[in-house]
Order: structure tokens, then sequence, then C-alpha cells
């Protein structure tokens, strides 16, 4: 099928998750038979730091703004079986006007954001999306899963929402021998409502562990923040170099955001890459991450420093070995790239005939 994207970017992760996400998922998605064209507006802090500019897997389009977009690029959404529509998109709702007007394949919003879209939507913030559109698409891909979905459909009345997660490439994320330079890292941008818990279960465990390395990746970080003296910070970490990052560690942690936590059933992609690369993580609690990876026996859970520390100096070097291991496992049954893109084709092809659609 030819399918068309417009995204907020998959030519640079800097500052954002989506790339990562579009990247895994369109290389696997190319694979198994169909092309791809991404749409991504041209803003100048992706292009400072664009680390994947011309994918192999996709025919990428930068445009200026949303006229150029209607002007010059209609042939691409007419011209397509299927058009999918990211969340956070700029101009993003009048971009789901355009396309409802001139699709004539089916049309799916992917929220790669979804508790935070629909918080955004009942404080009637329409950054990107209105409550009316949630019911002319085709389908409504969501990056959370569990009750949020019937909330989708019977209260916003989308025909359809199903969960598209987070996945791994595992040509990319895997388990290398290395020497490991850090006894707990973390990898991601800094958030206001996230840094409590970081600083909870991270810095404040190195303080404590004050012999040992820690490490935090990620930008947008407060120049002053004050990290213990054994925390080691990366104000940016380009995709290539995760694996790397990870390897590196005895354990990684996984924070979760708030508006995730209350949701629920909202797997970050760190989770499978670590899981990937067979390191085990400490994780925060939300409802339905045991769903994804078995408490204590494929991930560790933990509320306080002193629950981390526990874990990083109680846990023999076998059993840690062994929780990675399974957890790694689970990711490359249930949580590649290559098992989302089946997700995905399988959606959009069980999906009716809509009359008067091509």
């Amino acid at each position: 099928m030819k399918l068309t994207i417009i995204g907020l970017t998959i030519t640079s992760s800097w500052g954002n998750g989506h790339a990562t996400t579009f990247r895994s998922l369109l290389k696997a998605f190319k694979k198994r038979g169909h092309s791809i064209t991404f749409l991504e507006k041209d803003v100048p802090y992706y292009a400072r730091h664009r680390d994947l500019p011309d994918p192999d897997f996709c025919k990428v389009i930068l445009y200026k703004d949303f006229n150029e977009l209607k002007e010059i690029y209609s042939e691409h959404i007419r011209a397509a079986d299927a058009v999918m529509v990211g969340s956070y998109v700029p101009d993003g709702v009048s971009v789901n006007e355009w396309v409802f007007s001139v699709a004539n394949g089916t049309t799916i919003f992917y929220d790669i954001d979804t508790p935070v879209t629909l918080a955004k939507l009942e404080k009637e913030d329409f950054e990107y999306l209105r409550p009316g559109q949630i019911r002319c698409f085709d389908l409504y891909l969501s990056f959370s899963g569990g009750p949020i979905l019937d909330y989708l459909m019977n209260h916003y009345h989308s025909p359809r929402a199903q969960p598209l997660y987070c996945s791994v490439d595992p040509d990319i994320y895997y388990p290398e021998k290395t020497q490991k330079t850090w006894k707990l890292g973390y990898l991601g941008t800094y958030s206001s409502d996230r840094q409590p818990k970081v600083e909870e279960l991270l810095n404040k465990s190195a303080v404590y562990l004050e012999s040992d390395a820690f490490v935090v990746a990620g930008p947008q970080y407060p120049a002053d923040y004050p990290w213990a003296p054994n925390v080691e910070y990366i104000s940016h970490l380009p995709p290539l170099r995760h694996r790397a990052f990870y390897n590196a560690q005895d354990f990684t942690l996984n924070v979760t955001r708030h508006d995730m936590v209350q949701a629920g059933y909202s797997p970050s992609v760190r989770l499978f890459e670590a899981a990937a690369c067979e390191v085990p993580i400490i994780s925060d609690y939300w409802e339905g991450l045991d769903s994804f990876f078995s408490f204590g026996k494929e991930i560790l859970v933990a509320k306080t420093w002193k629950e981390v520390v526990g874990f990083m100096v109680g846990i023999s070097v076998n059993e840690r070995n062994a929780i990675s291991e399974r957890a790694r496992q689970k990711v490359l049954q249930k949580h590649t790239s290559r098992v989302r893109a089946a997700e995905l084709e399988q959606y959009i092809i069980s999906l009716p005939v809509q009359a008067g659609k091509v």
C-alpha cells in the first residue's frame, strides 16, 4: 500500500520521542513491501539537530508552512491508500480538515501522546486536534491502551480506537559485552512533572552511593540543577549512541510523565530499548505496567531511593542477568518494530471500505 504520513518529525530526535518511534515503525513497514512518504514541517530547532535527514525506508518531504503543504502536496494525500496524521503536528487542526477533504484512502490519527492529548482537549486546548475531528478519522491509533481506548470511542465517538504502542528495532538495540561505566543511568528529556521522581530515584541514590557513578542524558535540563557530584550529565544523546549508553549501565531507570501515569497502559520506548539491550530496568509504578513486564521477574519497581539502592546492592549479578534476559525475550516476542508494523498493516486492511472512498 501507499502510506502518507504527516508527522511532527522523523529527521530529528532532539527533544522528542516521535522520531525514533516513526523510524523503527516505518523501517519495518517498508520491509513488508509498502511505500511511505513522510511530510514534516521544516522548523529551525529540528533543522539544527537533524540526525537522519534522508532515511532509506521512506521519502521525506520538508515543507515550509501549511499553505505550501496544501498547495503543493495534495496529490500525495489524494493518491495514498492510507493517510496518517501524528500528534503535535504544527497547524494540526487545519491539517486534519485538509486531509479529510482531500484523502481518498483510510484516514488515521496516530497519537503518540494520548494522555496529554486528552488532557489538552479537556482544557479546550486545541493545539493539534479538535474533539469533533476524532470521529472523522477512520482509525485512532494510540500510544496508550487500556480504558482510554473505550473512552475515545464512547466519549469522543471514534469509529475505531486501537493501541499501537511504541516499539524497538532489534537490529539497533541489543546486548553488547562492554565495560560498565555507571551504576544507574537515566535517558529522557527534562520534564518538570517527571523531575521529582528523577531526583528521588536517581539523584538521592547517587548521594547515598557516593563511590558509584551515575548518569543522566537528555536535553533541556536547567544548567544549575544540583546533581550529586557523582552524577554525569549528557545534554543530548542521539539514537545511534543509545545502545552503547544502555550497555554501559548496571541498571537503568525508567520514569513516566504525570499524564501517562494517570492514564496507565502507556509504556515509554525507553522501556523496550533498555530491555532489548538486556539491561535490568528499575521503573516507577503505573497501572498496566505489569501487562508489559512481570514485576520482580522482568522489571523492578521502586517508589523511593531506598528501594532503588536496595535493588542495586542486594541483587546478585546472576539474578540481575536473569531479570534482564527475561525482559529482552518478552520484548523480542511482543514489542519489536516488526510486530508493530504487522499490527499497523492488519489494522488498516481490516477496516471496512468507506462509501465514496477508493
